[in-house]
């Protein structure tokens, strides 16, 4: 079974039932956000927890051992080169001991369960593909969220999927889908995907009430933060951009996993570099948000 080692300030956290947010890796590594905007994903997201009164727990595998809460002098070692690891290859990445596997939100979730973390905030999760009628290609983050009692904070789903598909599994799989004081399931760099969450909250405390009543006892929740208005992009600009990035992925060969990292890059060439800052800034905005239902959940 799995038993990730906790930062000792994580430890005293959940000993003591006090507010904890688990954050991925992925995002703050090479197989992220490219340097130095890593760097800054990583100081503002912690930086945010912190000031609203919760403990950050960046989730990763260093040297073969889980963790859940790093230390400051290791943070430089997720900033650099890393194996991605979902859910699936938590184990390998241990038993094999990995010098540095960056966790999806998969994997991020499953860990945050395992230490008795609650919440877990993230950019956007995964979903369903377009084209997954004849490829399969569904992310491992949808089984991840369905199957753990974590609450997990995102941005929606990320802007190229097939966001219809996305929702209906995640009601087939039972997930309640929040959206945060906002009636639209967001795309990640745009504020509306134009398809309407289930269920909007106005605080903190009802999405703790949600999760605490859930039919399911190792079902999660998922809350749905739309990207801050000044830094969201042209929905225009951006469904374009998907579009070609799609095709040119068809025409090389590009699926599964490579998939993400081949249309960010292109979203990011496209928008001449303005994808990263709306990637900061709704990294930080959900970090927030995630600190927010933590503190609800402890009381």
């Amino acid at each position: 079974m799995l038993h990730p080692v906790l930062s000792d300030d994580v430890a005293r956290a959940v000993a003591d039932g006090r507010p904890v947010v688990a954050l991925e890796s992925t995002i703050f590594s090479n197989l992220g956000l490219p340097s130095p905007a890593n760097a800054q994903a990583l100081d503002r997201c912690l930086s945010a927890i912190r000031r609203g009164g919760a403990v950050p727990a960046v989730t990763g595998v260093l040297d073969g051992v889980a963790r859940v809460g790093l230390y400051a002098d290791e943070h430089p070692r997720i900033l650099g080169t890393a194996r991605k690891v979902a859910e699936r290859d938590v184990a390998v990445a241990v038993a094999q001991e990995w010098e540095f596997g960056a966790t999806t939100v998969s994997a991020s979730v499953a860990l945050a369960a395992a230490s008795g973390v609650s919440v877990f905030a993230t950019g956007g999760i995964g979903g369903v593909h377009r084209g997954a009628e004849t490829t399969g290609d569904i992310s491992a983050d949808l089984d991840a969220i369905a199957n753990h009692p974590v609450v997990t904070v995102s941005a929606g789903a990320k802007a190229f999927l097939d966001l219809p598909r996305t929702l209906e599994y995640l009601e087939t799989a039972g997930v309640p889908v929040l959206g945060w004081r906002h009636d639209d399931f967001p795309a990640f760099y745009t504020r509306s995907s134009g398809l309407p969450v289930p269920h909007r909250v106005e605080s903190a405390i009802e999405v703790a009430g949600v999760l605490a009543h859930r039919p399911r006892e190792h079902s999660g929740v998922l809350v749905t933060v739309p990207i801050p208005q000044g830094a969201a992009l042209d929905q225009a600009e951006l469904d374009a951009v998907i579009d070609g990035a799609l095709a040119a992925c068809e025409a090389d060969g590009v699926t599964g996993a490579a998939v993400t990292p081949f249309v960010l890059a292109r979203i990011g060439a496209a928008t001449e570099g303005r994808s990263v800052p709306a990637n900061l800034a709704l990294a930080e905005n959900n970090a927030i948000a995630g600190a927010e239902i933590a503190v609800a959940i402890a009381l």
